[in-house]
């Protein structure tokens, strides 16, 4: 490890996730690689977790010479890539539910009350439907079991 936490119940070799905002903005000031490349994988982990949401609060005030920059990229890129994720669920779940209604696809979209090229780009995973969308097409599925 190469920085110190001074003043602080953990230590550099403690879980990221355990760092308070005052350990994460050590690492960020005065760590290196090492340290930078746990906050990433954490990152990662957690795209919107208790990590990335401190280092954005250290980074709002302390601009950590070539770190700042490359941990930003670090949180949008993992969080792209968790919002691409869930919008593959999301899909998944509509072919899912249009399958087990019976239904074809473009009357399951008039039984939500859309259109079936809007119901084609919620099952490919080009747009994501509201909550409520979801929540219909399962009582759609249900009641045309």
């Amino acid at each position: 490890m190469n920085v110190v936490f001074r003043n602080l119940k953990v230590r550099p070799e403690d879980p990221v996730r355990d760092w308070p905002t005052e350990a994460v903005q050590a690492a960020l000031e005065r760590g290196g690689l090492e340290e930078w490349r746990r906050l990433a994988d954490a990152i990662r982990a957690e795209p919107w977790g208790r990590t990335a949401r401190r280092v954005e609060e250290v980074l709002s005030h302390s601009r950590p010479y070539g770190v700042a920059e490359l941990l930003e990229r670090v949180i949008d890129s993992a969080r792209m890539e968790a919002e691409a994720a869930e919008r593959v669920v999301v899909a998944a779940e509509l072919r899912e539910l249009i399958a087990a209604s019976g239904l074809t696809q473009a009357a399951f979209a008039r039984h939500l009350g859309t259109s079936a090229s809007r119901m084609s780009s919620y099952v490919n995973g080009a747009v994501v439907p509201s909550a409520t969308l979801v929540v219909r097409a399962r009582s759609v599925a249900e009641a045309q079991r």
